[in-house]
């Protein structure tokens, strides 16, 4: 009887702990799927190639270059395009053509692709701009972009896109439009955007075009 009892109190005891960890174990999330690069191509080819370029190298200094760029990057940007999070009619028309799988191969394939250097082109504005990007405006609580985009502008992979070679007027465009509440999808960037002038936002936008 007292063994009985024994047993009884420990079930008891020990209950609580293993609900607990069962409620904590969660089922492994399914793994996605490998992206396919020959179909990445043929969708990129079919879909991206007027305004990105074939290898996704813009020529349009208004669409941004896109290779070399983190896929996780792009398929988020993706996405929040057909949601309608992120705000163009242009690319919501595009992108809502396109299933999950259409952007993982389209933004690994595309990635893939080396990125062409670009160079800044403002050199009375060049200065400030590194002054900016790498230190940010202290006095007025401006991050370095340095932080988030690290100091080549490589950025970091699934967090923060890669700046170095982009289009100076295409980042200008998107700082800009950050500031001004049309682009909504960062709140990061938006209070970054919001304490900038047009005069700073131009000049970082040159010095990145010019980082590699």
């Amino acid at each position: 009887m007292k063994l009985l009892v024994s047993l009884l109190t420990a079930a008891a005891l020990a209950s609580p702990f293993l609900s607990a960890f069962a409620a904590e174990e969660k089922p492994a999330a399914p793994m996605a799927a490998k992206p396919d690069l020959v179909k990445g191509e043929a969708s990129f080819t079919a879909v991206c190639v007027a305004c990105h370029a074939a290898d996704g190298n813009s020529s349009i200094a208004a669409n941004p270059k896109l290779s070399q760029q983190h896929p996780q990057y792009l398929i988020k940007q993706l996405q929040e395009f057909k949601s309608g999070k992120r705000n163009n009619a242009i690319m919501k028309g595009f992108a809502t053509a396109l299933s999950d799988d259409d952007m993982r191969n389209i933004a690994y394939w595309v990635t893939s692709k080396p990125i062409k250097p670009g160079f800044a082109k403002d050199k009375e504005l060049v200065a400030l701009g590194e002054r900016i990007y790498r230190g940010g405006i202290a006095d007025r609580q401006i991050a370095a972009c340095a932080g988030c985009h690290s100091p080549n502008g490589a950025g970091i992979p699934a967090q923060y896109p890669r700046l170095g070679g982009q289009h100076a007027e295409y980042v200008a465009t998107q700082l800009t439009t950050f500031r001004d509440g049309g682009r909504k999808n960062s709140a990061q960037m938006t209070m970054v955007a919001a304490k900038l002038n047009d005069r700073e936002i131009k000049a970082v936008a040159d010095y990145i075009a010019g980082l590699h």
